[in-house]
Parts: structure tokens; sequence; C-alpha cells
């Protein structure tokens, strides 16, 4: 009997939630993946290694006296092309045969996230204002 691989985000999945959200976005999808595959110990590397190109990706943005979120875009691409093109083959190397799970769910944690940290700053700076 063939064994029934389990459901995961793609790697463009993964690739696309850094560029647009956040490196840590993309690597709680794949670290999701590898817990979903009972990778623990795999997985908690990822999302330090996440954890640790968002924090870098912080610095980067705010070194200049402007910044801009250009450089932010930039990092999400490396980040997230090091997680989709290093960490995906080497742990899924026929990632290609696994069925893929719908986008829906991270699609409106991250829509939820980016509205309530979009009022936070306009409330932050409305107070600034007074």
């Amino acid at each position: 009997m063939e064994e029934k691989l389990p459901k995961i985000y793609s790697k463009k999945a993964i690739l696309g939630f850094s560029i647009f959200l956040s490196t840590l976005f993309g690597g709680v999808l794949l670290f999701q993946n590898l817990l979903d595959v009972n990778k623990k110990k795999e997985a908690y590397i990822v999302l330090g290694i996440s954890v640790l190109i968002t924090i870098l990706t912080i610095f980067i943005v705010n070194i200049p006296e402007n910044p801009k979120s250009s450089l932010s875009y930039l990092c999400g691409m490396a980040g997230g092309s090091f997680l989709s093109y290093y960490f995906v083959p080497k742990y899924f190397p026929n990632e290609e045969q696994y069925p893929k799970k719908a986008l829906w769910k991270p699609l409106i944690i991250g829509a939820v996230i980016v509205v309530i940290l979009v009022a936070l700053m306009i409330y932050s700076a409305s107070i600034e204002n007074y």
C-alpha cells in the first residue's frame, strides 16, 4: 500500500509570504510543514533561523537615515529564497509529490496582522499629533 503524504505549503507559498510579509512568516509555513512530517528538531532550527533573518532584516532596513521599504522586500526575497531553495529541497527532496495546503488560513492571518499593525501605526501617529 502506498504511503499517503501529508499536505504541505509549497515552496512558492513560502517564498511569497517571506517577500510580502516577512521571512518569519515564510519560516512559520516551513515550520508547519516540518511538524506535519514529524521533523520537530528541524522545524525548530528553521524557525530559529527565520527569527534571526527577520531581526537582521529589521536592522538592515533601519540603518539608512530614511528607511526604504524596498530593502525590506529585498531582505524578504533573500530570506525566502534561502528557506525555499535551501531548506525545502533539503527536507522535502520530492516536494512536488506532496499535496499542497490551501493558502486561505495564512492569508487571513497575515491580513489580520497587517490590519492590526497599520491601525496601531495610525493610532500612534494620531497620538503624536496631539
